[in-house]
């Protein structure tokens, strides 16, 4: 059904039914509940810091011994604020943290697989083109140098990536 179909069909109903299908959508599909509990109760600092702590658990694992370093985490995170409409400055304050955190856990691990240095890297590229794209580069400019120090002190492998990155931002 296309948009133009849909909007039809939803003219014809009256308020009544028309709430009963909202009412029945909200209860059998999770990401309406989500989308309108986000609507109506936004709380995005509550999600941001969960976000975080998740993020965090996947370097520094506080209920289990071995940590997964999985950057996959975080990326259904960002999707999930990207789809929720949450606040720019806080979705690229999210994105900066994965990184960081991945170099903390790197700084006292000292990986040595070729997939991480490239996982980050991207997670670096993609940062820095929604950090331009939504204006916030005066905001996030001293995190983002900081960063390409840390990799470039840390000899990442995917290095040359980071900086073809930097060079959209001067």
């Amino acid at each position: 059904m296309s948009k133009r179909d849909l909007k039809k069909y939803l003219q014809t109903l009256k308020k009544k039914e028309l709430e009963a299908q909202v009412l029945d959508l909200y209860t059998r599909f999770k990401d309406v509940k989500v989308y309108y509990d986000f609507v109506f109760n936004p709380k995005e600092d509550k999600l941001i810091d969960e976000a975080k702590t998740k993020i965090a658990n996947e370097y520094f694992p506080v209920t289990r011994r071995k940590p997964k370093a999985r950057r996959s985490i975080a990326q259904k995170y960002i999707k999930h604020f990207l789809e929720l409409g949450v606040n720019s400055i806080l979705v690229a304050d999210v994105m900066w943290f994965n990184i960081e955190i991945a170099q903390t856990f790197n700084k006292e691990k000292m990986l040595k697989s070729d997939a991480f240095y490239k996982s980050m890297a991207k997670s670096f590229d993609e940062a820095v083109k929604y950090t331009m794209q939504h204006g916030l580069m005066s905001d996030y400019k001293e995190r983002l140098v900081a960063i390409y120090q840390e990799a470039k002190s840390q000899q990442w492998s995917s290095l040359h990536i980071i900086e073809a990155s930097l060079d959209l931002v001067d």
